[in-house]
């Protein structure tokens, strides 16, 4: 196995994947693995005050098990200050009022302050791409993770740091299915489907298969299965 740097050290590389443990983004991991080598990887994952730090833990294992270049975990707890979510609330119903364009697991400008802050951290490594799993062709509704907030996240993180930054989002225009379609092309099915954590409720794998997370996923695979017969 290869020696990661320390968090301490600063190691030049060419991209800065945000990763969250689930799916998405070890799938976005292994594609910026594999398009720089995962020398010229580092990865960054947040303790946003979320109900389940579970996901940290695999979001560790998906860094180790890559042998990234540097992994780093930011503390965020002070978004359970401004936004309210069934995430942020130990015990809280996820549910989706009659309406509404977005279910209670909603976390309001999450990805907005994920990215800047991923922006940052890649200028420090002296890396131009910051990589996010997030699609608006396959996902439960919400508003920063379409392309046109993405683009305005690009331009915003270039002029704040002086530092031109490429958001990377490879699923933008994906299906669930197509993401599962690609992690069986990386050589990766195993890893996504039994090492990484999507559900709402901390069950790992397959999930509690009743979240609106877990209802995506189950689908995505399902389809994908169905189209490899």
């Amino acid at each position: 196995m290869t020696k990661r740097a320390k968090t301490s050290e600063i190691t030049k590389v060419n991209a800065v994947v945000v990763l969250s443990g689930g799916q998405d983004s070890a799938t976005a991991l292994a594609l910026a693995v594999k398009k720089h080598g995962a020398d010229k990887v580092a990865a960054i994952t947040f303790r946003y005050g979320q109900n389940h730090s579970l996901e940290v833990r695999f979001a560790r294992a998906l860094a180790r098990r890559f042998k990234i270049a540097q992994y780093k975990v930011v503390k965020m707890a002070f978004m359970g200050e401004l936004a309210e979510s069934s995430l942020l609330k130990p015990g809280a119903e996820i549910t989706k009022k009659k309406g509404a364009s977005c279910p209670s697991t909603v976390v309001e400008g999450r990805n907005a302050f994920f990215l800047q802050a991923a922006a940052v951290w890649a200028k420090t490594l002296s890396a131009h791409e910051v990589w996010t799993g997030v699609s608006e062709a396959d996902f439960s509704g919400y508003p920063d993770c379409r392309a046109t907030f993405i683009r305005a996240q690009e331009r915003s993180a270039s002029l704040a740091l002086d530092f031109r930054i490429k958001i990377v989002t490879p699923f933008m225009h994906c299906t669930k299915a197509d993401e599962w379609q690609m992690a069986d092309e990386l050589g990766i099915l195993d890893v996504i489907d039994n090492h990484t954590l999507t559900c709402y409720r901390a069950v790992p794998g397959d999930g509690c298969g009743l979240c609106p997370a877990c209802k995506l996923r189950r689908r995505g695979k399902k389809e994908y299965l169905k189209r490899r017969k």
